[in-house]
């Protein structure tokens, strides 16, 4: 007797969602497709460690970091081979629709996988070691007036992704030719984060979530956040459209999942979400790295997805990055 209460109550820790009962996690793997270190990866470890510590799933989350092509080898790994996986979740942002948008990802599109859900927002940055020369934007700005290629920014995304897209959208506002600077792509942002550190790269425009720990370590100064207001975690440091530069980069963080999976499953994720976004555990770890409250999940989720592919489509054309 004392064994089927133990079951009963197990089986009611994970099946607290109505209509979960046919489906429940077992072997969880979460796809970070970048190296460790970025911002997917985070995505990734933070909320799989969520998913474990409030019993949502009953062993911990395999990470499993599958860089290339920014995120097109993840996405057609899990379209090709993954199919129906249940147990699989993939980090996704904007750099996931924006490489979409363009066309990256070979023949794949946006509709060859399950949207689940985003959970909280991230903002762009533009961050430069603490010895760098540039103490404000502004000094940046103005050197980039000068010569627009002298200056290397290194970002987490290829030529033409996310990252890039905040150095051109920065140099469009400041009126700069935004095809001149000097843009060197790496397989993540830890990657480009190191490489700033280690001098290669002068800036790095990366996300609020990959710097705020190293600017707290005294490693790296903070020029300006792309975000409408400051950022409640790092007050200080001021936005660019308050600087009289107009750009602005949100990034939402949250997870796909293989095509052909089920509606029992599907729903069972979204609600397990949900559960995520909702606990005191995740507001700590989202305030602590700069992240803003977002919830997305489902169909809601799927049709704000679809519809960001549409807009940075657009986006990109205006831009010159594709026709």
């Amino acid at each position: 007797m004392r064994k089927l209460g133990f079951l009963a109550v197990l089986a009611l820790g994970f099946g607290l969602f109505s209509g979960a009962g046919a489906f429940s996690p077992g072997n969880v793997e979460c796809i970070a497709p970048a190296n460790p270190g970025g911002g997917w990866d985070f995505t990734c470890r933070s909320v799989g460690k969520l998913l474990y510590d409030l019993k949502l799933v009953p062993r911990p989350v395999k990470v499993t970091n599958m860089p290339g092509g920014g995120g097109g080898v993840a996405f057609a790994h899990v379209v090709a081979k993954r199919k129906g996986d249940a147990n699989l979740l993939v980090a996704a942002s904007p750099a996931t629709t924006l490489r979409l948008a363009q066309g990256k990802y070979g023949n794949f599109a946006e509709n060859d996988v399950r949207w689940l859900a985003a959970l909280g927002a991230d903002f762009g940055v533009i961050a430069v070691r603490t010895d760098a020369p540039w103490k404000t934007l502004d000094d940046l700005i103005a050197d980039l007036k000068k010569d627009p290629s002298k200056i290397p920014f290194g970002g987490g995304s290829a030529v033409g992704g996310q990252d890039h897209m905040k150095v051109l959208l920065l140099a469009k506002a400041a009126g700069i030719d935004p095809m001149k600077i000097k843009y060197v792509p790496f397989s993540g942002g830890g990657e480009a984060l190191t490489s700033l550190l280690g001098g290669f790269v002068k800036v790095f425009p990366g996300d609020a979530s990959e710097t705020i720990e190293q600017m707290k370590a005294g490693k790296v100064r903070i020029l300006a956040v792309l975000s409408e207001k400051r950022l409640a975690a790092i007050p200080d440091v001021p936005t660019a459209r308050e600087l009289g530069y107009d750009a602005v980069w949100a990034v939402w963080r949250g997870f796909y999942m293989a095509p052909g999976v089920s509606d029992d499953a599907y729903n069972w994720w979204v609600a397990a979400m949900k559960k995520v976004a909702d606990s005191p555990e995740w507001a700590k770890i989202r305030e602590g790295r700069g992240l803003a409250p977002f919830f997305k999940g489902g169909v809601e989720f799927e049709a704000f997805v679809k519809q960001q592919v549409k807009d940075f489509r657009e986006l990109s054309r205006s831009l010159g990055l594709i026709k």
